[in-house]
């Protein structure tokens, strides 16, 4: 979903970068309470953003002016919540778009709210929604990864039609155009995504269920019922 330099109208650059901005300050704030209060949970987040830039580097191209591939920003927005996982994407789409030519830097704004806001916001609420409820973990968690890549493309979808609304029809019939464009990539990416984001997180039970009880992404109880069901 990485919306190529100079494909955006310059006021909308400026609007995607406003709108951005108070979710990564924040973000920021919250990863310097993160590494004063919780230094043994850095090494998981240095992977979750390591597992951001892998995931979303993976990219194919598109019609729309932008790309499909997974997004990776569901681990981090389960575990560490949608701000922090707003600075992680923000590093990454800086680094892919300087070194990588992914991207660019006047539509950094853009992608920043699709792929490490937007997107992670649906997904921490799906998981959160879901524990609320007693659903599944990893059915939970495969919902939120998922969902927060479906959603990070719905929202790049939304952004090309108001920069670029259709003669007929306006900007309904455009984000309909590039949705179903999105789709027939992204509806299989991220069903696969969500699969291994499970998967990854099964493996973080197993080997480092203190950190999620820490971060109240797990209470003790739900992590000794996983762990006994998987012996």
């Amino acid at each position: 979903m990485h919306i190529m330099e100079g494909f955006l109208p310059w006021y909308w650059c400026a609007f995607w970068f406003a709108v951005s901005l108070p979710f990564v300050l924040y973000g920021i704030y919250l990863l310097n309470r993160l590494v004063k209060e919780h230094r043994d949970a850095l090494p998981l987040l240095a992977v979750s953003g390591a597992f951001v830039f892998v995931l979303s580097s993976l990219k194919m191209p598109s019609v729309t002016g932008s790309c499909s591939h997974p997004t990776g920003t569901g681990l981090s927005a389960i575990m560490f919540g949608p701000f922090l996982t707003s600075v992680l994407g923000m590093i990454v789409l800086l680094y892919q778009a300087l070194l990588l030519a992914h991207g660019g830097l006047t539509t950094l704004g853009a992608n920043i709210f699709s792929m490490a806001i937007a997107g992670p916001v649906v997904g921490y609420w799906i998981y959160r929604g879901g524990k609320a409820i007693g659903l599944n973990t990893f059915v939970t968690v495969f919902l939120a990864a998922a969902l927060c890549d479906l959603f990070t493309y719905v929202v790049t979808s939304l952004q090309l039609a108001l920069a670029f609304p259709a003669e007929t029809g306006g900007i309904l019939a455009s984000f309909t155009a590039f949705a179903i464009i999105f789709a027939v990539t992204q509806i299989p990416l991220a069903i696969i995504e969500g699969v291994i984001i499970a998967l990854i997180f099964k493996y973080i039970i197993q080997s480092r269920p203190d950190i999620l009880i820490k971060l109240n992404v797990l209470s003790q109880d739900q992590v000794k019922k996983i762990r006994e069901l998987s012996i």
